[in-house]
């Protein structure tokens, strides 16, 4: 790899890398939003992450380009690039687990408006009894449309 394409490809993954730390800051946002009170503050969010997630995909298609255009002379990426390629990694880890724990929020809030349409309509709300063990018994409906 020339010094060209080796600097080219350190600039590449140092933007890479402020959009995935950006990522990061959105993704904790987005947490708090999904447990506050804003819907609004939570679509915000989801678009914001949405856009940044085009944005990797854009410099890593960049960086595939690059990076099959000059690595075919054998040379080694040299420890700048190597270095941002690890902090890169560690951030893209850090934001894969962020998401998957603002899909389990995600997931937690839908099973508690379910179980709040249920009881509004009448429906057997699961309890737990002294045993661990689940019951469900009907309840009058709290409204009627």
């Amino acid at each position: 790899m020339n010094q060209d394409a080796r600097r080219r490809l350190e600039d590449l993954l140092g933007r890479e890398i402020n959009i995935a730390q950006s990522l990061a800051q959105t993704l904790a946002a987005e947490r708090t939003a999904l447990t506050g009170d804003s819907p609004e503050a939570v679509k915000e969010k989801a678009a914001e992450k949405v856009g940044l997630l085009g944005s990797i995909e854009e410099l890593e298609g960049e960086r595939r380009a690059l990076w099959g255009t000059s690595a075919a002379d054998g040379t080694s990426l040299g420890a700048i690039v190597a270095d941002r390629w690890r902090a890169l990694m560690e951030l893209m880890a850090g934001c894969r687990i962020a998401n998957e724990v603002n899909g389990h929020i995600i997931h937690i809030r839908q099973n508690q408006v379910r179980q709040l349409f249920d009881i509004v309509r009448g429906g057997a709300p699961v309890t737990y009894g002294p045993h661990g063990k689940t019951s469900a018994r009907a309840l009058r409906a709290l409204a009627r449309a």
